[in-house]
Parts: structure tokens; sequence; C-alpha cells
């Protein structure tokens, strides 16, 4: 070819066609190998070339080909530029860890102290008691309770294989299915973990649960926002979460913001209804009596200001916390505080049924790299 033939990409093309790939035998144009960027100026020419991974043995050969094709078939001239590209796989669609879970319930606190572990607790057993299927699993990586709450501190896990994969089996009190970090920990020393450990035990004990089929997965999450929330929201597809606050402002103003990180366009996570727990106090011989010791009706005051609905109101009884401390949760037995529990739990199932009606099923947040 004469240095004075003007170069066009049509030539450049049909010289290109003249390479094959050796792994399919296919010429590189037939291959789709050709990238739709051939930029020509004057004598330079420069086109990227796709291999299906960087580890391809022929890439060097088939680069060394079509250059001298260029100069062969089209100009001795021409300074020929090869970058070398790879397909990029499109992502494989994240597997459900809980495949046979209907409906996963986050409870949340602003803050701790207001009782969320035992409102989770007691609505795990009392969903029980209305005959669901429910798991209970306790996020609350560095504060976990919920093996006292049933009296289950004790317990030794163990494993078993589904399907040729090996699994955790949960515990299993009043009905619950029960999975938490203080099985793996010694009880009386502090858990002190970095943030991506906590959070990969987290996922462990998800992932590797032997959940099997239920209607409730109930999570008791740790207080405030943290890590733990995100590994969460990035793990599983949250249904919905459930806030528990007392009356007071401060904790309010805490619930504020945990309702605020769920409603964030990048997380999304529906907010059932908020729980103001502790509403006041009742003494047990005097049912019909209320003092009003944290304050009277902020949780409901918060409940209509950001249009969520309220929940229930659980009064504070002494015999709630017994129970909790005697591995005994109250929602098991029949008295006025196991009532306020059960309405609770229909509650919640009502609120569910009305989000799973209404809106599309949650996604979990995609991580940006």
């Amino acid at each position: 070819m004469s240095d004075t033939t003007p170069l066009y990409p049509k030539l450049i093309l049909d010289a290109l066609a003249t390479v094959r790939y050796p792994g399919s035998g296919k010429n590189i144009a037939e291959a789709g190998m050709i990238e739709d960027d051939l930029r020509i100026d004057g004598r330079k020419v420069s086109f990227s070339l796709i291999f299906d991974k960087p580890t391809d043995p022929f890439m060097k050969s088939v680069v060394k080909a079509a250059e001298a094709a260029i100069h062969t078939f089209a100009a001795a001239d021409a300074e020929v530029t090869v970058n070398v590209k790879t397909r990029t796989a499109p992502a494989a669609p994240k597997a459900n860890p809980l495949p046979g879970v209907k409906n996963i319930i986050g409870i949340s606190s602003g803050k701790g102290g207001v009782g969320k572990s035992t409102v989770a607790a007691n609505l795990a057993v009392a969903l029980a008691r209305e005959g669901y299927r429910v798991g209970l699993l306790d996020a609350d990586i560095f504060g976990p309770s919920i093996p006292k709450m049933f009296g289950v501190e004790d317990e030794q896990l163990y494993m078993h294989e589904v399907d040729g994969v090996t699994k955790i089996i949960p515990v299993e009190r009043y009905g619950v299915k029960l999975l938490s970090i203080g099985f793996l920990v010694d009880r009386n020393s502090a858990v002190v973990w970095r943030g991506s450990m906590a959070s990969n035990a987290l996922k462990q004990l998800i992932e590797q649960g032997d959940w099997g089929e239920l209607d409730y997965f109930l999570i008791d999450m740790p207080p405030g926002t943290s890590d733990i929330h995100l590994t969460l929201v990035q793990t599983l597809g949250i249904t919905g979460v459930v806030v528990v606050s007392t009356p007071q402002q401060v904790a309010l103003a805490d619930a504020r913001k945990g309702i605020a990180m769920f409603t964030d366009s990048k997380i999304n996570v529906p907010v059932l209804g908020i729980v103001e727990n502790m509403a006041w106090f009742t003494p047990e011989k005097h049912p019909d009596e209320r003092y009003y010791i944290f304050g009277n009706g902020g949780a409901t005051e918060l409940a209509r200001e950001l249009g969520v609905q309220l929940l229930a109101c659980i009064p504070l009884v002494a015999a709630v916390g017994k129970h909790s401390d005697d591995g005994d949760p109250i929602a098991a037995g029949d008295t006025l505080s196991a009532q306020a529990f059960i309405h609770l739990a229909h509650e919640v199932c009502d609120a569910v049924e009305r989000r799973n009606r209404d809106l599309p099923p949650t996604e979990h947040v995609k991580v940006k790299k």
C-alpha cells in the first residue's frame, strides 16, 4: 500500500478483519473485539481491542498481529496505537440470604436505655403466640441482651449441613428462633471489635443461620446510627422498621434522627411506626393509675409530626424488667403487660400488611465503590 494512500475507517477495519483470534478461529471483527473508538489523525491510527479477561494468553500476539495487518494492508508508515480493554462482566444479582423469610422487621431506637431490646423480645414472643413463625436476630453487637432475656445465656450453638452448606442452628425458645453474638463471646467480657469485624460477624449470623421458613424475622438493632445499620441495609431488603422511644424530649430528638436515617433516599427503608415505651408508670396493685414520670404524649406528637403511625404505648411496669432479667419475657404470660405486647403484635402485622400492599419490596442498599 502506498504511503500516500489516505487513511479512512473502512480501510483500517478491512485490514483488521484479516487478523484471527486463536481462541475461536474467528477474525477479530467477527468476534466483536474491535471497540467503536477508531480514531484517524493524518497517519496516526488508534483503536481499542477488547478481551474477555486481562490474563488472556493471546493478548500480546493479537495486538502485534493487528499492528502488522494495518502496516501490510493499509499503510506501512501508519503510527498505530492499540489500546487493550477487558470486558466487564455484568454483576451477578445479589442472592437473597433469607429466601424463606416473608418479612424482615428492624427494631430500632435513636439512643440506648429506652427498652428497645425488651420491646423486640416481647414482640417476637407475642407474634409467636399468635401463630406466626418468628426469628429474632440480636444485632446489638456491643451489648447483646437477647440471650439473657430468653434465659438461654448458657446455650451452645451447633451446626449442621443443609443442601451441602454448613449452617448455624438457631436456639429456639418460646416459639422464637434466636441467634446472637452473645452466644459466641464471653458474657463477662467486653466485646472490643473494629467496625469491619463486627459487621462480618453479623453477616455470618444472617447468612449462615438456618432460619428456614419465617413469617417475621425481627432484628434487634444497636441504638443510634452506625456501621451495623449500614451492614444490615446493605445485606437485607428490610420490610420496615419499628422505632422505639420514651416520652422524654431527648429520646424523641434521637428517635427523629433515626427515622431520618431510614427514610433517607439512599437507604429508603419504610418506617412502620413508633412505639412509646415507658409511656407511664403503673403500680401493679393499682393498674388503673398512671404516672407520667418521663413526660406525656411526646411520641404521639412525634408520630403526628413525621406522618408515621403510633403503634402502641407500653406502660412502665416493674414486672416487665423482672421477667426480662429472669429470662421469661412477660409477653409469654397473661398479664395486662402481656396484652400490651399482643396488641403491639397486631398493630405491627397490620402495618406490614399495609406496607406490602402499598409499596414495592425494599431493595438492599447498593454499595458504591
